[in-house]
């Protein structure tokens, strides 16, 4: 496939290479993953940007000890690489995983490097982009250390509820394994196992062999326990 082939298919492509310089028509190479690809390496040298048109994918970080962080989970259009570049480090800082089949489209690092030189129009939507990202971080950054399980735990089945539009479906599955709410929230699969008895316990939520389920009653009454954090009434995700 070629990328213009691609921004056919992905009309959205076309206000980021609406002033691509043209020679990188040429020099770009379209790839698809399936599901579950390493499609970008933590620690690895970055000789490449990527522009995702199509799948989802989430963004983590791995450590030595064998432990996994989620930072976050993100649709197209989305970038590969652009951080580590803006930030003129040569490794990349995170690893991006497949979650449903993505087509990216790639291009050398330093065609990307000139292109944001000459076309300010679409360095600038790879700033908000990143601007994005920061902010969302920023804005939750340290719940993990000052709020508890219990917290932490239902602010994230409330956040899922709401994507997942609960008010209209009257209840959703959430599903996840214990392995991918360690990973998402950074709480212990002990302490998840914990948690979840917790606020079945409390009424907060159901499960459905084993799933976490939320009502849309249960819904609105865990939104009483937890407004003093959190209003969800606003929670729209922007970026």
């Amino acid at each position: 496939m070629t990328l213009e082939e691609l921004v056919r298919e992905v009309p959205e492509l076309e206000e980021y290479t609406r002033y691509m310089p043209e020679e990188l028509w040429q020099r770009c190479s379209v790839r698809v993953y399936p599901p579950g690809t390493i499609i970008h390496q933590k620690d690895y040298k970055l000789e490449y940007f990527g522009l995702i048109a199509k799948g989802e994918h989430r963004v983590i970080n791995e450590f030595q000890n064998g432990n996994v962080y989620m930072i976050e989970k993100n649709e197209p259009i989305d970038f590969v690489g652009e951080v580590t570049i803006l930030a003129g480090m040569e490794k990349t800082s995170v690893t991006i995983e497949t979650l449903t089949e993505t087509t990216v489209a790639f291009f050398s690092r330093k065609d990307f490097e000139d292109w944001i030189s000459k076309d300010i129009h679409f360095l600038r939507l790879v700033a908000h982009k990143v601007a994005c990202k920061l902010y969302r971080s920023s804005y939750n950054r340290g719940a993990r250390l000052f709020y508890p399980p219990h917290f932490i735990l239902l602010d994230y089945i409330l956040k899922a509820a709401a994507a997942m539009d609960i008010e209209k479906n009257h209840e959703i599955i959430l599903p996840k394994t214990r392995q991918a709410l360690y990973e998402e929230c950074g709480i212990t699969v002990k302490t998840i196992n914990r948690t979840v008895k917790k606020l079945k316990d409390e009424g907060l939520i159901s499960l459905r062999k084993g799933k976490i389920s939320i009502t849309s009653d249960q819904y609105r009454k865990a939104q009483k326990v937890i407004h003093h954090y959190v209003n969800y009434e606003d929670w729209t995700p922007t970026c």
